[in-house]
């Protein structure tokens, strides 16, 4: 007998026989069958009353067991909010409802209410919903709009939004529009800024709808037909209110104590509040706030019974085993070793097994263990292709309608659809993405196909690569067999599924990367989920949106034009010398040569001049520079780039990260400032393939085109230098020979036998062709 719960269903109760019933008066054949009728009738409704009572303590003594794993309890405080609270937020996003009419009284109608989702230094998980914040984006102000012709502005457009939204229940689609001062991000203006109007609408779907009119046309009194190029009006609700608030990923939020009131509870959080965006208080991520709250990690796996030669189907396939693991961040070893098994499962040491009868059991258990350990990410290994959508397809087959309810709000379910990611950097992916409201779902098969070249991908494969581990020897040709053995054959299927629950939690831990993902959400600015389901142009969008916003500059929303905004030519390739080299190859290396590149010579939308301008401006020639493609940028000393400043900005941190680390103690200390050097490193090194991207949100073909012209003239540049320096005719022992370069790098043979002589003359080559380029362009070996 096993650990885990039986899930017997008792025999039917004895009751008296039928057979010899006291004698009665003489009755016709009819009566008796009824009256035997009923008594089975009887008899029968009595067994289902102590199968109902039978599974009413079979779910209170399962519920016991998983109450051990709750979170730990609350302060009274908070409920009177004379305590503040400071949480780590994971998840960010909106829902559509009616707002708090305690904070705002004067408001009516749908709003959009903002979703914070987090946890506290103490372990309680947080659901904090956000007032107030409007969504809202710029046109340029028509010359010589004035308050009444605003006035009739809005009419106009309030009614045209009236057309094309007769179904919804909004009172007003537009809230106000304001006439503000900006300039637009796109070349370089010598006027300090212009008139743009600030469109305030009343839900974020609704400002597509707007644009849209605004991009066809719109009809204004005096002006005739006229469209507009509006700003800003791309930008994602939730990442809009991030920047207003200056909020970054997985940073720390407070709440003033008496500035929130306590919420009706639409959530399983212990801490569930209302308040004001305006109250919020967003902590850098630095010193106190830049550790990481002990948030709990489910990792999961899934086992099923497929049949002989077919990959399983959940209309089907039965679910046999679920393992989980649940982890603190910042721990070694899991907290909850779990293994929910269909049918008995001898015991397993150190693991707590729990054994159903039926595979509704089975499903049923899960989704009570995920609302009571309330997991804030939920990790596995290809659980997002396969694990969760079988779960939610098999309790559909099986017609467990309360299954999916495994997000933390309470009556929604978990919903899944198919995508397609494509990106240059990672190219074209067919998957699908599952939305549980509230908890981070982090793939380790879908992050490691994003973040390492590898020949495998499996998980056997890549335990191996990382771990030297792999995975239990159980093919899953004879899962089935397994299964349909005893408790013993069960107890090795079992084990086998622990392991590959167990095997992503240590990918996790040892590549570091809920601390890489989080510092790379603080450093770009944008939530951790899209970190995990959207490309890098999110990421430099989220870092030129914020800096613009400080230097009062407005992005244009420019419309897709694909390939036709033209080519440019890439990076120098220069032809190799393929052969086997018994002399050993110095690479020398440009440091961030892209990055650099943008930065010495001020590349940047807000600098660029365009031919008319050159002419029309008659800017002198000590303020300019004409890049080798062609282009003219003023130089710093007149206007600074802000892509120069967000790269400076990055690369100063990403130094101050590197000393840090170097002196820093505590292993925990350590993996964050690692995790934080890289995420400055990729974020810099993305900031020119978002200017090169012709499909992305701001494409600058002047700019990516300038950027590799100069990297193509300074790689011959350095080709050349080694050719000649390098020489018997200057007193060195052989002829250099440059063997292969590439975008940022030469590799060179000096001649020299030995590794350690070859990295001194590389060291010197490095020295001496930096010493010809500008400062913020440095070689390296």
């Amino acid at each position: 007998m096993n650990k885990g719960i039986s899930r017997k269903r008792p025999a039917p109760t004895q009751q008296p026989s039928p057979a010899n019933p006291p004698k009665q008066h003489a009755t016709s054949q009819e009566d008796e069958f009824l009256d035997e009728d009923v008594f089975l009738d009887e008899t029968l409704f009595e067994t289902e009353d102590d199968l109902i009572l039978r599974d009413i303590e079979e779910r209170q003594s399962l519920a016991s067991r998983l109450t051990k794993w709750a979170r730990p309890s609350i302060s009274h405080a908070y409920s009177s909010a004379s305590r503040s609270i400071a949480f780590q937020q994971l998840e960010i996003d909106y829902v559509v409802g009616d707002s708090n009419r305690e904070l705002l009284p004067n408001w009516s109608g749908s709003a959009a209410i903002i979703r914070i989702f987090g946890v506290t230094k103490e372990g309680h998980s947080v659901c904090c919903h956000v007032h107030g914040f409007e969504p809202y984006f710029y046109i340029s102000c028509p010359p010589g709009m004035g308050p009444d012709d605003i006035s009739r502005f809005h009419q106009i457009l309030e009614g045209r939004m009236g057309e094309m939204n007769r179904n919804s229940k909004v009172p007003k689609f537009i809230r106000h529009i304001e006439m503000v001062q900006k300039r637009s991000i796109m070349y370089y203006q010598q006027q300090d800024s212009h008139p743009f109007l600030k469109i305030v609408v009343a839900l974020p779907t609704m400002v597509a709808s707007c644009r849209g009119i605004l991009d066809r046309g719109i009809q204004i009194d005096g002006l005739g037909m006229k469209s507009f190029m509006t700003y800003e009006s791309n930008v994602l609700f939730a990442l809009r209110f991030m920047i207003d608030c200056n909020i970054v990923g997985g940073n720390w939020i407070e709440v003033p104590a008496g500035r929130y009131k306590t919420a009706k509870h639409s959530s399983y959080c212990q801490l569930e509040f209302d308040c004001l965006f305006s109250d919020l208080i967003s902590h850098a991520p630095e010193g106190e706030f830049s550790k990481m709250a002990p948030f709990r990690i489910l990792s999961f796996d899934i086992e099923c019974a497929g049949r002989k030669g077919h990959f399983p189907e959940p209309t089907h396939d039965p679910v046999i085993q679920i393992a989980n693991l649940v982890t603190l961040q910042g721990e070694n070893q899991p907290f909850i070793r779990n293994v929910m098994t269909l049918k008995s499962c001898s015991p397993i040491v150190g693991v707590d097994v729990m054994s159903f009868d039926t595979e509704r059991e089975v499903l049923l258990a899960w989704r009570d263990l995920i609302r009571e350990v309330d997991p804030d990410v939920i990790i596995g290994y290809n659980i997002c292709k396969f694990d969760l959508p079988y779960l939610i397809e098999r309790a559909e087959t099986l017609g467990i309608a309360e299954f999916p309810m495994l997000g933390r709000i309470k009556n929604s379910r978990v919903r899944v659809k198919d995508t397609t990611f494509s990106s240059r950097q990672y190219g074209t992916r067919e998957s699908k993405e599952v939305t549980v409201e509230g908890r981070v779902q982090f793939d380790l098969f879908q992050a490691m196909q994003r973040d390492y070249k590898l020949s495998s991908y499996s998980l056997n494969s890549v335990s191996a690569h990382f771990l030297s581990e792999q995975k239990e020897d159980v093919h899953h040709s004879i899962i089935s067999d397994l299964q349909n053995g005893n408790a013993e054959t069960r107890r090795r299927l079992a084990v086998y599924c622990l392991k590959d629950a167990y095997l992503p939690q240590r990918l996790l831990d040892k590549l570091m990367y809920i601390y890489n993902y989080v510092e790379m959400a603080r450093v770009t600015g944008v939530p951790i989920s899209f970190l995990l389901s959207r490309g890098q142009s999110i990421k430099v969008l989220s870092q030129l949106l914020r800096k613009a916003k400080q230097k009062n500059l407005l992005i244009p929303n420019v419309k897709q034009a694909g390939s036709e905004q033209g080519t440019y030519e890439g990076a120098t390739v220069l032809e190799a010398k393929a052969g086997f080299y018994e002399k050993p190859i110095a690479t020398l290396d440009f440091a961030s040569l892209y990055p650099s590149i943008m930065m010495a010579y001020n590349l940047c939308y807000c600098t660029l001049v365009t031919t008319e301008d050159a002419r029309k401006l008659n800017i002198p020639p000590e303020f300019v520079n004409k890049t080798p493609s062609g282009e003219t940028f003023v130089k710093s000393n007149l206007q600074k780039g802000i892509l120069p400043e967000i790269l400076e900005e990055l690369l100063a941190a990403r130094k101050r990260a590197k000393a840090d680390l170097k002196e820093a103690k505590d292993p925990l200390e350590k993996a964050v400032l690692d995790g934080r050097q890289l995420a400055l490193k990729i974020s810099a090194n993305s900031v020119y393939g978002f200017t090169g991207a012709t499909v992305g949100q701001l494409p600058c073909i002047e700019i990516s085109s300038s950027v590799t012209s100069y990297g193509r003239q300074m790689i011959e540049h350095t080709k050349n230098l080694v050719k000649e320096k390098f020489t018997i005719l200057k007193g060195y022992e052989h002829n250099a020979e440059v063997i292969y370069g590439d975008t940022d790098s030469v590799m060179v043979q000096f001649g020299v036998s030995t590794v350690e002589a070859a990295m001194n003359l590389g060291r010197e080559a490095a020295e001496y062709i930096s010493g010809t380029f500008i400062k913020e362009v440095k070689g390296g070996r």
